[in-house]
This record gives C-alpha cells, sequence and structure tokens, in this order.
C-alpha cells in the first residue's frame, strides 16, 4: 500500500515544558522531549537539491561539521555511513529536518536507520532561533543549522508517522483544485480587461459577465460591438433565445445602445485574438475545477470528513480546503491548536503587568486561515443559528472582518468537535458552543 509520510502532531512552537494550551496564546510543543547524554541530533536544511547537513552530540560537540550533499539516496547513505562510524552502536539518534513545504519530502521518504527518530521542525520555530542568535536579518545554511540543532536539543520536533493514501490525495486533489481556481481568477480578470478595450461600456450594462448567461454570450458571440449593433434588439432578442436565454427587452436595447455609443480603441481586434484564447483557457480551468471537485466529493466519505457533509453549507469544496489545509486531524491536540496555527488569534502585548490584545496575528497557515473562514461563510449563509448569530454581532456595531473571524472560530470548533466524535451535525453543537 502507498503510505505517505506525515507528522503526528502540530505545535513545536513553544520549548518550554510549562507552557499552557489557552485560547489565543503560543502554539506549546506536543513532543518536548530534551536530548540526553547518549543522543546525538542530526539537523537538516533542505534545499531544491542539496541538503546541508550538521550532527551534534548533546555535550554540544560535532560529530559531522555542516557539510552539503545532493539529495538522493547516495548523498543520505554516505551521511549515515559517517555519523555511524563516529558513534557507539548504542546512541540515540534524532534526524530533525525543517519542513521546508516539498523540498523536505525525499527526506521523508529515505529508509533511516533501526531506531533512529525522525522529525519535523517548524521553519517559523528556526526563524525565531535565529532572532534568538541575533542573526533576524542573516540567513545561511550554517547558521539555520545551527538553529535546528539547538532546537531539537530541547526536545522540538514533530515526529513523522505513516499517512493514508485518502488523506493524502484528498489534500493532493484539494491544493491541485486550489490552484485551478486561482489560475481561473487571474485569467477572468485578464479577459475582464481585455474585453474593455474590445468593447468599452458592456460592463455599465451587464456587471456580472461572467456569472450571467447573456454575459458569457456577449464574451462568446459580442467582442465586436459593431456586430450587436447590426443584430439590433430584436435580433439580439432571437439571438439569445436560439441560445436557451430568455432577454428582456429593456436589458436588449440598453446592449445594442452601448454597442452603438461605445468608442473604438487601437488594437481592438487584437484584444478580441486575446479574448478567444482566454475563453478556450477558462473552459479548460472549469472543467479541471469540476473534475477536482467531483473526486474530492468522491474521497470525503471515505475520509475522516466525512460527517463534515452533514453541515449546512459545507460542500466538497470547502470541505476539501479545510481537509487539504488541516492534513491528518489526528495530529491537532484540539481546535484552539488549529485555530491559532491559522493566524486568526490576536497579537498580545504584555508589560509591567498591563496586557492587551492586538490585530489578528496573521502568522500561521494562510490556506487554513482561508478555509476556516470559508467554513464560516458557510454556516453564516445556510445555518439559522449563525445567521443570527452574525446579525446579532452586526446590530452590536461589529465590523465585517470581526463577524468572519468570531464564525470561523465557531466553525472550527464544531468542525473538530464533528470530526473526532464521528457524528453528524445538529443544532446541539451550536447551542453547546453558544455555552
Amino acid at each position: 500500500m502507498n503510505i505517505k509520510h506525515f507528522p503526528r502532531r502540530i505545535g513545536d512552537v513553544a520549548a518550554s515544558p510549562d507552557a499552557r494550551d489557552t485560547p489565543g496564546g503560543a502554539l506549546v510543543s506536543v513532543h518536548v522531549v530534551p536530548a540526553t547524554s547518549s543522543t546525538i541530533v542530526v539537523a537538516i536544511d533542505v534545499g531544491k537539491n542539496v541538503a546541508a547537513i550538521s550532527a551534534t552530540d548533546s555535550s554540544r560537540r560535532r560529530v559531522l561539521p555542516p557539510t552539503h550533499v545532493a539529495l538522493t539516496r547516495s548523498g543520505l547513505d554516505s551521511v549515515v555511513t559517517r555519523i555511524q562510524s563516529a558513534s557507539d552502536a548504542s546512541i540515540q539518534v534524532r534526524v530533525g529536518v525543517e519542513a521546508a513545504g516539498h523540498y523536505h519530502q525525499p527526506v521523508l521518504g529515505y529508509t533511516w536507520p533501526s531506531g533512529w527518530e525522525l522529525v519535523e521542525v517548524n521553519p517559523a520555530r528556526v526563524a525565531e532561533q535565529r532572532k534568538i542568535f541575533g542573526r533576524r536579518r542573516v540567513k545561511t545554511d550554517a547558521i539555520d543549522l545551527d538553529a535546528l540543532t539547538e532546537l531539537l536539543l530541547a526536545g522540538q520536533g514533530i515526529p513523522v508517522i505513516s499517512r493514508s493514501d485518502v488523506c493524502a490525495e484528498l489534500s493532493a486533489w484539494s491544493a491541485h483544485r486550489s490552484r485551478r481556481v486561482l489560475t481561473h481568477t487571474a485569467t477572468m480578470i485578464q479577459l475582464t480587461t481585455q474585453l474593455d478595450r474590445a468593447f468599452p461600456g458592456v460592463g455599465t450594462v451587464i456587471s456580472d459577465l461572467f456569472g450571467t448567461g447573456i454575459g458569457r454570450l456577449v464574451i462568446a458571440e459580442f467582442t465586436d460591438p459593431t456586430h450587436l449593433t447590426k443584430l439590433g434588439t430584436k435580433g439580439l432578442i432571437a439571438f439569445a433565445a436560439d441560445h436557451g436565454l430568455r432577454l428582456e427587452h429593456p436589458r436588449a436595447e440598453r446592449l445594442v445602445a452601448a454597442a452603438a455609443d461605445a468608442l473604438p480603441t487601437p488594437h481592438a481586434a487584437l484584444a478580441r485574438q486575446v479574448i478567444a484564447r482566454d475563453r478556450i483557457l477558462l473552459a479548460d480551468l472549469e472543467a479541471q475545477i469540476t473534475e477536482a471537485t467531483a473526486r474530492i466529493a468522491e474521497l470525503i466519505p471515505a475520509s475522516p470528513f466525512a460527517t463534515l457533509m452533514s453541515v449546512p453549507g459545507w460542500g466538497p469544496a470547502r470541505i476539501g480546503n479545510y481537509a487539504g489545509a488541516l492534513g491528518d486531524p489526528e495530529r491537532w491536540a484540539g481546535p484552539a491548536q488549529i485555530y491559532r496555527a491559522s493566524g486568526l488569534v490576536p497579537a498580545q502585548y504584555e508589560s509591567a503587568g498591563k496586557r492587551r490584545d492586538g490585530h489578528i496575528s496573521r502568522e500561521g497557515s494562510v490556506p487554513l486561515r482561508r478555509a476556516l473562514i470559508e467554513l464560516g461563510f458557510g454556516l453564516r449563509h445556510n445555518e439559522p443559528a449563525a445567521k443570527r448569530y452574525a446579525a446579532d454581532l452586526k446590530l452590536r456595531g461589529k465590523p465585517n472582518r470581526v463577524i468572519g473571524c468570531a464564525l470561523a472560530h465557531r466553525a472550527n470548533r464544531i468542525a473538530y468537535a464533528l470530526v473526532r466524535d464521528r457524528a453528524t451535525f445538529d443544532p446541539g453543537y451550536w447551542r453547546r458552543e453558544e455555552s
């Protein structure tokens, strides 16, 4: 069976074992096991094709000085051989790799010697450690290895465990869909710009060109306003009817009038050529988005997120984004950690016994933050209790961004409870969150 590796728990930002799991507080470590006298830590800072590696014992003596090796099986084999030859077989070895996107995945897939522990280290924690060293604006491989070494000796890191195929596939399709949606949005913006050059003024008649049938008909057939002028009002209504669209006479009149009054623009013919190619690209992107959404809908019932389909306003797209950003739910100790990791918690300031909260920190996972906000948005527009909650906040003068964060916080707790309990949604979840 094809198994992908993934960390067990999120939470390797606070090194203190006394840190508390308080809402809005620092993300606490769930795996703090300081190195013993018989421990060697191996720090790995990965690049695209090369990794910087060093090994240090618990007395901070270098077993392996900083060295660069190719990210290949033979490259890592040579490092393992050098470490084993310089240490006793009974010594515990902890291998820590900075979780640098997809670059570090080959290191996780490598077969390390039996008994060696493999952990991931949060890149944000490495950056914080550089600040402690006084190297906030200086980033080198050697400094990063020193920072990783200190974190590993302090017991930081997320143990890597196997991840099931369904969770890995769900994340992959969700990421694929998100990329296509971003490209689709950018292409629509570009097409709108070109349409302004080819048919100035059409946006004053049709505000949503892509969301209406007549808007898409204009993009497909009438980017040249002279064609629309020649067709006339009755001809446009008949043409729309032939394409299965009902166009009212007043709007048809406004469209024809806008076409007749449109100013000629330089290179309008060139803009129409670009529009034709963008239409082909949009159709392909929409087909890919539909395919990805359908695949996500097939995978969700077999995943830990199956019960989320019972929530009003949460469909395959929103659940897929949440699942893809969250990863394995077993990694998380509770909803508070998830919310902190999204960066939606306020920044906190405390000095001389006085404490205040600032704006949301935005320090965390952007995809997770967007996914939680989308879940809250879905509740707000589909769940009666959520609608009342949002309306109450609005009456109290709260701005939309605050309402969005409040609903994202509530949606986060509900989603976590449903996944944890394997239960379907009922209004009682909302009442329990209010109590």
